[in-house]
């Protein structure tokens, strides 16, 4: 037994939520009371929707997962209680961020001990993926694996050290070898042959396999019942409600063994599913490809000593070797009957099977799960550094400023059934002027990045199909192009819109195209995108060909082997960075003698054309252009972010125009510093991203703020007088496109070490400094 530990907490989505995650949350806390039972064991859980789960009291502070702000709250919670651990449980669909990036921003203000388990381990990360790993890393005193698999990837792709990994497998149920007929009564299937999936049905399982064995099966042995246990999963509901299951049912059908198969269509409570469990005689697993890194069933099911057939994903290779299951190839029905009926066949060889499972689990029971964690507990307690038996509490100087919430109250007054109206007297949208399609671009781009941040608010998809259903009736097939100005009666009023405003139709029909979570609209904007690109080869003006490689390159994040389109886009790249080298000198590194507006949009397209074709030289213009662009607006005084003004704008003959400062600005500053950050991992382009960002907060040249917390919007510029008090909806969609570029960041750049002053909910932000650092689940 480890030292006595007073309290420990568990951070992790928690029953009654219905997901493989909660239920080990569960399960792990039990297992800690087993083993100890004065321990005070309290649970910090995830809520992935609005309306509030029915908590049992050990639930002591909840998290929403997609508002930021609550992993700080939980962060003092949790430092005010001072357990002597703290156990997060971590799947990358359970927080919110980019990736479920916001968990790094609780994880790095916490000062008690840290154990990260890891119920995801992905061989092929993305990038994003990545570095919440090796952040977890570094703020963590051990990552916990369940697997050899696990502890593999971490060493060798992740990289890290191996002192830091602990395999602790996952926790089964302690039942006793039972032989599964005396059971069957109980689950109203005496005198059966049970064979059992169970688990949350997704189509990743595989379960159409299984049903296309069960002819062979039945033909053999008529009596079996095939047993599938579980709810849909939530996620896969939501997308798609039943189909899944409703095809699955029709499948059994059409082949006649729609008697031999019971499906069990809910989330079963531990002693009801144990029952079945029991029960089975042959367990399945036809998981349909090896990356699952760890499967909580399969390990309930080896845990009981059920003979388990099972296609030879990452888990089931090292659960069931030795002789202790069958694999079969991935989606083959042939080989799942053949085993089968082989095991039926022979219950010598199934009962052999069955206890080598039920042996070989024996230290994976709970209370041994339990008594494993308490002993890294005691030892993440003696490695940590802290005042002994003090509470820790975050002064004003020692974490990070809060961003302001993401408040679309504007948004949403700003758009109608047509689309988003242009302008606003104060904050009452102006319907004499009507819409464009600028805005209206803007606004599918910013809704888009907001469903990536919060999947569970559907007015989302429902804004983003507005948006979108605008660009389309936008375009003229018969020209190519877009038109931009409607009326408030619906009427267009030009012929063809701006080229500009062409572009960054483009752009956000990329964005949809590459980052959208609706098929329908997704499909839409692939037809859209590509019908409107043969105008692009007519364009001679720099911003129309760079929104649209901004398109290309968000196109490709899902259409990568569209070579086509790769080559369109190193096309205008190559056009673009020809102009600058046609114009530019070395005291005005410019594609024209003017500076005018959406200026850091260019240099931002040469970095991410340049990143994405990985074109060095491509990528070194950017930079040299956003440097001489930072250089110029910039406060020689205060260093506040100062751009050019709108009044005369900046002549290569003339001087830079101070005012009227537009929001514009500061969005396209903050995506290209975001930009430069991905192609350098300089930290200096985060932090001019925070100061622009400031901009809007207060810190300008009148030092007021353009933010209206109110009302969700934007004022309309900073003028000589202060600032335009209209809050129309380029403004707004800017500063919203900004806080979504912020909040993208947080996690992803996160340095525990760091201490910044903090700030109200909307007062200038400093985005934290990033350092890289050295599973599906259940």
């Amino acid at each position: 037994m480890p030292p006595s530990l007073k309290s420990v907490a568990l951070i992790g989505s928690y029953l009654p939520r219905q997901c493989g995650i909660a239920t080990f949350t569960n399960d792990l806390a039990a297992a800690i009371i087993d083993n100890d039972p004065d321990i005070d064991c309290f649970i910090v859980a995830m809520n992935d929707r609005p309306e509030p789960y029915e908590y049992p009291d050990t639930v002591q502070f909840q998290i929403s997962q997609e508002k930021l702000n609550d992993y700080h709250l939980a962060a003092n919670f949790l430092n005010l209680r001072n357990p002597d651990a703290v156990s997060l449980q971590h799947e990358y669909g359970i927080f919110g961020g980019q990736r479920g990036s916001f968990i790094i921003e609780l994880a790095k203000n916490l000062k008690v001990p840290l154990v990260t388990t890891l119920h995801t381990i992905l061989r092929d990360p993305s990038a994003e993926e990545r570095k919440i790993i090796t952040q977890l890393a570094e703020l963590s005193a051990r990552l916990v694996v369940m697997s050899e698999r696990g502890a593999e990837f971490l060493r060798d792709i992740y990289q890290v050290p191996a002192s830091k990994i602990a395999l602790i497998h996952h926790g089964i149920l302690d039942v006793p070898f039972l032989d599964p007929d005396p059971c069957k009564s109980k689950v109203a299937a005496a005198d059966k042959i049970i064979i059992l999936t169970f688990g949350l049905l997704s189509p990743g399982k595989g379960i159409e396999f299984m049903i296309d064995a069960l002819p062979d099966i039945v033909s053999s042995h008529p009596e079996v019942l095939y047993f599938v246990v579980g709810a849909t999963h939530p996620n896969c509901r939501a997308d798609s409600g039943e189909d899944y299951r409703l095809n699955l049912h029709h499948r059994a059908m059409e082949l006649g063994v729609d008697d031999n198969i019971v499906f069990h269509d809910r989330f079963l409570e531990r002693d009801e599913l144990l029952e079945i469990i029991r029960a089975a005689d042959i367990y399945v697993t036809p998981y349909l490809n090896e990356a699952q890194i760890v499967s909580g069933t399969l390990a309930y099911a080896v845990g009981a000593g059920k003979a388990v057939v099972s296609t030879p994903y990452w888990h089931a290779q090292e659960m069931l070797a030795d002789g202790r299951g069958r694999f079969v190839p991935f989606k083959d029905s042939r080989a799942l009957s053949r085993e089968i009926n082989q095991l039926l066949d022979f219950p010598d060889e199934r009962l052999k099977m069955r206890r080598a499972a039920y042996d070989y689990s024996r230290p994976m029971v709970m209370k041994e799960m339990g008594c494993r964690y308490l002993e890294l507990f005691s030892q993440a307690r003696a490695q940590h550094s802290r005042a002994a038996d003090l509470p820790v509490l975050h002064t004003l100087s020692q974490h990070d400023q809060r961003l302001p919430q993401i408040n679309l109250k504007h948004l949403r007054h700003m758009t109608d059934d047509t689309g988003m109206l242009q302008h606003a007297k104060f904050t009452v949208p102006n319907r004499a002027e009507g819409y464009c399609v600028d805005d209206n671009a803007r606004a599918l781009i910013v809704v888009t990045r907001a469903h990536d941040l919060d999947r569970t608010d559907a007015s989302l998809t429902e804004l983003s199909s507005i948006y979108l259903s605008f660009l389309d009736d936008a375009f003229d097939p018969a020209t190519g192009r877009f038109h931009n100005f409607m009326s408030y009666g619906r009427k267009w009023l030009d012929t063809a819109g701006s080229e500009d405003s062409h572009g960054r139709a483009l752009w956000a029909l990329g964005v949809m195209a590459g980052r959208g979570h609706h098929s329908g609209q997704v499909a839409l904007a692939i037809k859209l995108f590509h019908d409107a690109l043969p105008a692009l080869e007519n364009f001679a003006d720099s911003r129309p060909i760079a929104f649209p490689i901004l398109g290309i390159q968000a196109y490709l994040h899902r259409h990568d082997n569209d070579h086509q389109v790769r080559e369109l886009l190193k096309s205008l790249g190559v056009r673009l960075r020809t102009r600058f080298r046609l114009h530019a000198s070395k005291d005005w590194q410019w594609h024209e003698s003017m500076l005018a507006y959406d200026n850091a949009r260019l240099p931002q397209a040469l970095l991410a054309c340049g990143r994405v074709t990985n074109d060095d030289d491509m990528v070194k213009t950017g930079i040299d252009v956003l440097e001489w662009l930072r250089d110029i607006q910039l406060d020689p005084s205060g260093g506040w972010f100062a751009p050019v003004g709108n009044r005369g704008w900046f002549s290569k003959s003339g001087s830079k125009a101070q005012y009227d400062q537009q929001p514009l600005e500061a969005a396209a500053m903050i995506g290209a510093c975001m930009e430069a950050h991905e192609c350098t991992q300089d930290e200096a382009w985060v932090q001019l991203a925070s100061t622009c960002f400031n901009w809007y907060l207060g810190k300008n040249d009148q030092q007021t703020k353009l933010y209206d917390h109110a009302s969700g919007g934007c004022r309309d510029g900073l003028t000589p007088d202060g600032v335009n008090e209209n809050q129309g909806a380029e403004s707004m969609l800017s500063y919203l496109s900004s806080l979504l570029a912020i909040y993208n960041l947080r996690g992803l750049t996160a340095n525990h070490q760091d201490a910044r002053k903090p700030a109200l909910a909307e007062d200038p932000v400093k985005i934290p400094e990033m350092q890289l650092r050295s599973a599906d689940a259940p």
